[in-house]
């Protein structure tokens, strides 16, 4: 886990794996921040790729830093998982609350319910469904943007 928590926040590692495994997410410059076991943060700031015509960040790249800050943590607790668990997201549900302008911070602190749904599938074999928070601030420290996200997690047969 550690291993996976240093090359997740390594600027140039996770880079490579976004332009890799994530291509939109290295176009629009996405970056984690932090990340424990507990929670992540992840960061997108306004540029040409992420602009709207109203001089914010399109909602939509708000929507790709939100659920990467709950799917690092997800994948931290889901990789080298014995039995494997496959995880998707099958909801999601928005607020916008002020023009997203400058760099924007998304927190998510629901590593607790991600890792317990996860371990809850693993033993049961039944698939969990769990909704975890994110929360977008800008630098002033103003609420831009809440996100839910839902995640389904299932045992790999």
């Amino acid at each position: 886990m550690e291993k996976y928590i240093r090359q997740v926040t390594s600027p140039f590692l996770f880079r490579l794996f976004a332009l890799k495994e994530l291509p939109m997410v290295f176009l629009a410059g996405i970056r984690v921040k932090e990340l424990t076991k507990e929670h992540s943060i992840t960061t997108i700031k306004y540029s040409y790729l992420t602009k709207n015509p109203f001089r914010s960040v399109y909602f939509a790249c708000l929507g790709m830093a939100a659920e990467l800050s709950s799917g690092v943590i997800a994948m931290m607790y889901v990789k080298g998982a014995k039995p494997g668990v496959s995880m998707l997201v099958t909801g999601m549900k928005a607020e916008f609350t002020k023009k997203a302008t400058g760099r924007i911070c998304f927190t998510c602190k629901d590593g607790k319910k991600l890792e317990d749904a996860i371990i809850s599938t693993q033993k049961s074999g039944e698939g969990v469904i769990t909704e975890v928070r994110s929360v977008g601030v800008d630098e002033a420290g103003d609420v831009v943007a809440s996100f839910v996200f839902t995640w389904s997690f299932k045992r790999k047969s």
